[in-house]
Parts: structure tokens; sequence; C-alpha cells
């Protein structure tokens, strides 16, 4: 507002007639009225405009959550640590030790059922062997050797004669 140009200032209203005179209704830029102006134009931007307290408000919210959030991720970080160092330290070895000991007792079985099986292999064989040679003595006792007739009789000593 240097007062030599075609500036309006705020409040003020150019002359209807075409003169290029100002009229300044309010007065100059101390005067009371622009005071006014300016107050209520800054009570404006306070009560209705609420961007500044939204982003403040905006910026508060962010950062308490992110803390909120951070302390909650490293209490569940620190919990999955404790409990990977209790599971490793204790659970870990007992269930070894355990499934050692269950091992020893079942491969003991296991030794034990595989003698069992090759017994009753063995004796399954002996009863085989023991049915074929019967078997084979039937048939040699069942059947009298291939020869000729007449060298049968002439084999066969005499005997007591019934008459």
């Amino acid at each position: 507002m240097s007062g030599g140009g075609t500036e309006t200032p705020v409040g003020c209203e150019a002359a209807p007639g075409g003169g290029g005179k100002k009229r300044d209704s309010l007065g100059t830029t101390g005067s009371p009225a622009h005071l006014i102006i300016k107050d209520l134009g800054e009570i404006h931007s306070r009560l209705l405009d609420h961007r500044p307290v939204i982003q403040g408000e905006t910026r508060y919210f962010v950062k308490e959550f992110e803390e909120k959030r951070g302390l909650r991720e490293m209490r569940v970080l620190e919990n999955l640590k404790n409990m990977i160092h209790e599971t490793n330290e204790h659970t870990l070895p007992t269930c070894g030790e355990t499934m050692r000991e269950s091992l020893d007792q079942v491969l003991q079985r296991l030794q034990a059922a595989t003698d069992s099986v090759c017994r009753l292999q063995q004796r399954e064989q002996e009863r085989k062997k023991v049915s074929e040679r019967k078997v084979v003595r039937r048939v040699e006792w069942a059947l009298p050797p291939a020869t000729p007739p007449s060298t049968v009789s002439s084999r066969i000593p005499p005997g007591p004669t019934i008459s």
C-alpha cells in the first residue's frame, strides 16, 4: 500500500465515478476499522479454520500410536526371545532325553520281535522239511520199485504157505 497505485485496500471501495480517485471508507491501515477487520480475520481463522488443530491432533495421535505400537511390538519380541531361550535351554534337552530313552525301549522291543520272527521262520522251515520228508517216505513206501515182474517174484523169499 504505497498510496500511489491503483490498489484497493482491504475493506475499501473504489469510487463509483470514473475519476480514478479512491474512496477510503475505513481510513488508513492503522485506523480502528482496519484493526477490527484484522481481528475478525484472526477470530475467523481460529474459530472456523480447524486445519492447524486437526494437524496437531493428527501428529499427536500418530506419535502416540507409533510409540505404543513400538512398545507392544518390543514386548512381543521380548516374549518370543524368552520362549525361544526357554525352549533351547530346557524343553529341547528334556525332549531329547525322553526321545533317547523311548528310542532305546523301541529298539529293544524291535530286536525281540525280530528274534521272535526269525525263530518262527526257522520252525516253519523245519516243519516244511519234515512234511516234505514224510511225503517222500509215503511215496517210497506206497509204490514198489519199478522192476520187471519176473524178477519181482524171484526176489521175494518164499514165506510160509498157508494151506
